[in-house]
């Protein structure tokens, strides 16, 4: 549905490419770690997917749901090393950007449920 698709592929790796911006602790940092920041976007934005389609069929929400579980281990995995450290600035922008950006992915997917 999602993460089998050549668009979350890309993502992916525009991911890996910009790893560097996790790998600084520089800048102001907020109290919440990267997981944290990161699991509450996913969640806010899944939601934001469910109510602009609020005619989707339980059987496809529960199919998203699953993607979404893979999607968080994938970032999991990426970010093992950083992932309970508190976010910086920089990283907040940069996954608010990265996951809009798979919000796209996501109506697209649901798009195709019309």
């Amino acid at each position: 549905m999602v993460v089998d698709t050549d668009g979350y592929q890309a993502l992916v790796e525009h991911l890996a490419m910009n790893l560097d911006v996790f790998t600084s602790q520089q800048g102001d940092t907020g109290k919440e770690s990267i997981e944290d920041v990161a699991t509450d976007m996913v969640a806010s934005n899944i939601m934001s997917v469910f109510e602009q389609n609020p005619e989707l069929h339980s059987s496809v929400r529960f199919q998203l749901l699953k993607e979404v579980d893979l999607v968080m281990a994938d970032l999991e995995e990426v970010f093992a090393n950083v992932w309970s450290q508190k976010a910086t600035n920089e990283q907040v922008v940069f996954l608010d950007e990265y996951i809009a950006l798979l919000k796209n992915l996501f109506d697209t997917a649901v798009a195709k449920y019309d």
